[in-house]
């Protein structure tokens, strides 16, 4: 999408209803406009109508990618030479393999999220291609273990309790561990579907089956298929500060291993939190938070000091932008501009 695409400056907003239809979307990111229309109290053409308004503008979308069980992820701390952050910036959010990219004020420049095959393709992909753009200073990598909340789980909660209970159960604490290696990659048909949904995790199954070159029967059961087997991962995202979340913040922090499960855990369920994921190194636990603003920090740090005594925050970054979510472009003010289709390094 280009800023000419977009309808004009007045649309380039959320309303109420708007971000209640990203909250229930965020709940049941495939579900039918019928459903959502219910949840929301209007009708589905309503609702169809202002996602595609969303959509265009860049305000929110629906993706899909793999599932964090058949994935190897690091968190790369990048540090720039003065007045190459720029260049090193794009560079990295052009790279499919880096699936998010974020600038940063603190003791390192770029946040860059990544994947692998394995550990030896992730080592020598951090090392040799982000390493080896001019401008690098250093890197630090963080190897993601046990996956206890991301975005995925993340929710808007600007819909009414009644609509939530029409569209899914509760939520329930659940973890997911990191692979090491990639033992079985997904199908070529199945990376087809990834492909596909990746740039709309909404397509209905007959367009889902064109851009994938399958019929639409085999498309239906062939996501049917992934969806039961947990093999793929549907979410909702939006340009979060156009939606009043203006403040990203990442915490290290070392927690004992004793406490750390139920630490990440119950982090994960928090409001504010996008990410909570326990890493290599002594500060084992990455805590990622959306807030209302930079007065909204010392409040979370005072209630992480009630709530978990036994959590030492190491170090707070504050991010300055998000340049490239789960794949997706994003300009200055969060708005989605593009998509680059997730594909693993080649080293």
């Amino acid at each position: 999408m280009t800023p000419d695409s977009r309808d004009t400056c007045a649309d380039v907003r959320f309303s109420e209803l708007d971000l209640a239809l990203v909250d229930a979307l965020q709940a049941a990111p495939r579900a039918p406009w019928s459903q959502i229309g219910r949840a929301l109290g209007v009708d589905a053409t309503t609702v169809a109508r202002r996602w595609e308004r969303l959509r265009l503008n860049g305000l929110a979308w629906v993706t899909a990618y793999d599932a964090a069980k058949s994935a190897t992820v690091a968190y790369v701390e990048v540090r720039c030479r003065p007045r190459s952050l720029e260049g090193i910036s794009r560079a990295l959010a052009d790279m499919p393999w880096v699936f998010s990219v974020d600038e940063t004020a603190g003791d390192f420049d770029l946040l860059a999220s990544v994947a692998a095959a394995d550990l030896p393709s992730l080592g020598r992909s951090v090392h040799g291609l982000i390493g080896g753009l001019k401008g690098v200073r250093s890197t630090r990598t963080r190897l993601g273990i046990t996956l206890y909340g991301e975005g995925g789980d993340w929710r808007m909660r600007a819909m009414e309790p009644a609509g939530h209970a029409e569209l899914s159960a509760p939520r329930t604490a659940r973890s997911t561990v990191y692979s090491a290696r990639m033992h079985h990659p997904p199908a070529p048909e199945d990376q087809a579907l990834l492909a596909a949904l990746g740039v709309d995790g909404r397509l209905g199954y007959t367009e889902l089956g064109v851009q994938a070159g399958m019929s639409e029967h085999t498309a239906r059961r062939r996501l049917q298929r992934m969806i039961s087997d947990g093999d793929i991962t549907f979410r909702c995202d939006l340009a979060h500060p156009l939606a009043g979340l203006s403040t990203v913040v990442l915490y290290r922090t070392a927690v004992p291993h004793s406490h750390l499960a139920a630490t990440g855990s119950a982090l994960a369920r928090m409001e504010e939190v996008r990410l909570a994921v326990s890493v290599s190194g002594s500060d084992n636990l990455l805590v990622m938070l959306w807030l209302r603003g930079l007065h909204a920090i010392d409040p979370f740090e005072a209630q992480l000091a009630e709530r978990f005594p036994q959590l030492k925050v190491s170090d707070r970054t504050v991010f300055l932008r998000s340049r490239k979510r789960m794949g997706r472009l994003l300009d200055t003010t969060g708005l989605a501009t593009g998509h680059i289709p997730f594909a693993l390094p080649r080293v």
